[in-house]
């Protein structure tokens, strides 16, 4: 029974260890400007990890003390996480399956549609409302600033690789045919019509693309990769809970037939 509930203790903190990974993607993910920005996955991400984190510790503590209905609460809680996890992890994938850049003529970065995108993350920056402070949020960062320190000359932002969020934000979409100035800064549009947000456009630093819906879709694809590499994080840790979960029923089994037998042997004794 010792060897047992030992084994379930030091089982328990590998799942402790495990929950750091999650922990450290939900931090991760709100540290990331556009995420920050948004705030939708980062909060639930780090809260199943402390929840994780708890429940292993239970778990460690009953393990290791022999306080049986501790380790039956971490075996009903854990299953419970676990399912949250693996739900939390094909949800991710299913709202960023769509969503792709596409190729303008003459540029080496890519230009995003926001109809491209699963219908949830659309309605995150679909309303006014919650766009306004996006939009608040993103023109108060660094982001395009940052392009006028590194381009100077049209040909080197041309055959720039920029961020999503840089390509819808920060400049007006390649087909309305603007002349470049400087990364922010464009004029003389040859063919206004050819998207609605050509005529969004403004060189306003504080404006520029910021109301277009390129932008959003930058925001989204920004979105989608920062939470599609989040999601190899959280799917890893899954595979890696599970079978420290079935290894953990497996020793407490173990630990109860040892008792069962214990007993027997007093009594017949």
């Amino acid at each position: 029974m010792a060897l047992s509930n030992n084994v379930i203790g030091a089982i328990n903190f590998v799942a402790m260890l495990l929950s750091i990974p999650v922990i450290g993607a939900g931090i991760w993910l709100a540290t990331e400007p556009d995420n920050s920005c948004v705030k939708i996955l980062q909060w639930p991400v780090i809260i199943l990890g402390m929840l994780i984190l708890k429940v292993a510790l239970a778990g460690f503590v009953g393990g290791f003390w022999r306080i049986p209905w501790l380790l039956i609460f971490y075996l009903i809680a854990m299953l419970i996480l676990i399912i949250l996890l693996a739900c939390l992890t094909v949800f991710i994938y299913m709202v960023t399956v769509r969503g792709s850049g596409h190729l303008a003529p003459s540029r080496a970065y890519l230009e995003y549609r926001l109809n491209d995108f699963s219908g949830w993350l659309r309605r995150r920056v679909h309303s006014s409302y919650k766009w306004d402070r996006i939009r608040g949020c993103l023109s108060s960062s660094n982001t395009c600033a940052e392009l006028n320190q590194s381009y100077h000359m049209a040909q080197d932002f041309f055959n720039a690789h920029i961020s999503p969020l840089q390509s819808g934000c920060c400049k007006p979409p390649t087909e309305c045919g603007y002349t470049f100035v400087n990364p922010t800064y464009w004029i003389s549009p040859i063919n206004i019509a050819a998207d609605m947000d050509c005529l969004k456009w403004n060189n306003d630093q504080n404006q520029l693309c910021y109301n277009c819906d390129s932008c959003k879709a930058g925001l989204l694809a920004n979105l989608k990769r920062e939470w599609r590499r989040a999601d190899v994080i959280l799917l890893i840790t899954l595979i890696a809970l599970i079978c420290v979960y079935l290894i953990g029923c497996c020793a407490f089994r173990n630990a109860k037939t040892e008792d069962l037998f214990r007993r027997y042997k007093q009594g017949y004794t």
